[in-house]
């Protein structure tokens, strides 16, 4: 697991979850293998946002799970969001 380490940037519901904002993870994963840590790491309430959330990396909708995520990447939690 090399590489510069992922930024993980949490929003709304995620961000509730965690408790905070941001943190950094080693690099070396795919998106798959994120989540499970960050469920591992935050519990099931987390584990509840990740299922339904959104994921951007590097300003750009991950379509494929487990592609490997490129080393600094930054990636970010979206939940659905409410409202109209």
């Amino acid at each position: 697991m090399e590489g510069t380490p992922l930024t993980v940037r949490y929003f709304a519901g995620a961000r509730a979850a965690v408790g905070h904002a941001e943190e950094t993870i080693p690099a070396g994963r795919t998106l798959d293998d994120l989540t499970a840590e960050l469920t591992q790491r935050h519990g099931d309430r987390l584990a509840a946002v990740l299922r339904v959330a959104s994921f951007l990396v590097n300003g750009v909708t991950c379509h494929d799970r487990q592609a490997p995520l490129p080393a600094g990447a930054t990636i970010d939690v979206l939940p659905p969001f409410a409202g109209g």
